[in-house]
């Protein structure tokens, strides 16, 4: 089961569930002693019963006299908000995209100060309100383009793309010299769209969601979504992705794309090693799978963001806290798990995995973005919550990827200038 990054107005119901939750912990049987039986909830369904179940073998054997329970959930956002709302939702869990910064301490235990935690653990600002950090990164992931190196060497292409344009010439190639569909939107599940408002850091600005929050016009020529939304929709309107986007299919796309039947897609890192396994699956190898830099160089240079996958938190209504913490420290430092899923260390000294080596050899400048500054935690969903543009979530997308299959009324210029009115209004009102 993929990552899904889902946010905005795209679970504004969900959001809804949480906001009406009593805060603060239950009264509690915590003796302050790791021991004793938690229950972890995972989104990681294909392996709960396989890598999950050895790690609690091996988290118990550390700790003797602890128990680790798993609960693995398909419907992971929209489910888990509900159990939030019901104060019964584990003792460790992945905290959903749905949670606020400003609703962390309502259900989540404070594990350090960002700066104290910080010295351990990278990314922990995203999931941190006013000064406390409240979730530790079960890996990192950096932005880019997933791909089938063989079809793309089929076709001709011996370079790496460095701008929009040459990308769509590239996907033109592939079009006219070989039978795969160049880009596969996964329109239809959503939330692959979200993926493409990952790279924000390609400008080589940390800064960049930073200035986001005070942009009246984020679609103005040159600006970072103009850039990639106006790429998604040129490819589209090229006739360079599927030919029905009403009719695609996560599961499936991974085993067309390593097949070779699909040639990119905009993805995180953590896709590599699932598009890997699918290529072995379909008689190939994982050699045939590449992970490319978004199109876009500044002064020559690639940059990818970096960025923590879903963070794991304490619930305040855990009544084993110190098992729980147990957990969370034992799977970042202990488990393997971020090199198993190809992904970046959550730890500050940890290594880049071996699945990244083409971002090496590519010269790829890793950034992770500036957190908002203090006060203004939550001012980025205000505003995507006033404007319904969910930048995080799949709505808008889909609207543009209508629009420039025809499907909906409009223009690339008249879409855009839509979107940078709502925005400077919602920036206007919340502001």
């Amino acid at each position: 089961m993929a990552k899904k990054l889902i946010a905005g107005v795209a679970v504004l119901a969900a959001t809804a569930l949480l906001a009406g939750c009593s805060s603060g912990a239950s009264s509690s049987s915590d003796t302050g002693k790791v021991t004793g039986e938690i229950t972890v909830l995972t989104n990681r369904t294909d392996i709960v019963d396989t890598t999950f179940k050895d790690y609690a073998a091996q988290f118990e054997k550390a700790y003797p006299g602890t128990k680790v329970k798993f609960e693995a959930i398909a419907k992971y956002e929209t489910d888990v908000a509900t159990r939030m709302s019901s104060g019964s939702y584990g003792d460790v869990l992945l905290i959903p995209n749905t949670v606020t910064k400003a609703q962390l301490p309502q259900f989540f235990e404070p594990l350090d100060s960002v700066e104290k935690l910080g010295e351990t653990y990278r990314f922990v600002n995203e999931a941190a309100y006013d000064g406390e950090a409240y979730g530790v990164a079960q890996t990192g992931n950096a932005q880019g383009i997933v791909y089938n190196k063989k079809v793309w060497t089929a076709a001709g292409i011996t370079d790496l793309p460095t701008t929009p344009t040459e990308f769509l010439a590239d996907l033109t190639l592939i079009k006219d010299k070989t039978d795969a569909v160049p880009y596969y939107t996964n329109y239809k599940d959503g939330w692959p769209l979200s993926q493409w408002d990952g790279n924000r850091a390609i400008t080589g600005d940390a800064d960049e969601s930073n200035k986001l929050i005070v942009s009246d016009a984020p679609w103005a020529k040159g600006q970072y979504h103009e850039v990639t939304d106006g790429l998604l929709f040129d490819i589209v309107k090229d006739g360079l992705s599927e030919e029905d986007p009403s009719t695609t299919d996560w599961e499936t796309s991974k085993t067309s794309l390593g097949s070779g039947k699909v040639a990119s897609m905009v993805l995180g890192s953590w896709s590599i090693t699932q598009m890997q396994d699918a290529a072995v699956t379909a008689g190939g190898a994982k050699e045939d799978i590449g992970y490319m830099p978004f199109p876009y160089q500044v002064d020559g240079k690639f940059y990818s963001t970096v960025a923590g996958d879903y963070k794991n938190g304490i619930s305040t209504k855990s009544e084993n806290k110190a098992t729980a913490r147990a957990w969370i420290d034992w799977f970042a430092q202990k488990s393997g798990y971020a090199a198993e899923q190809g992904g970046l260390s959550p730890l500050v000294d940890g290594e880049v995995p071996a699945v990244l080596d083409d971002f090496t050899t590519a010269g790829v400048e890793y950034l992770e973005l500036t957190p908002a500054p203090a006060g203004k935690e939550t001012l980025e969903n205000d505003i995507v919550s006033s404007s319904e543009i969910d930048l995080t979530g799949n709505i808008y997308r889909a609207k543009l990827i209508d629009i420039a299959r025809g499907a909906a009324e409009g223009d690339k210029a008249s879409y855009f200038a839509e979107l940078n009115k709502k925005w400077a209004d919602a920036v206007k009102s919340v502001g």
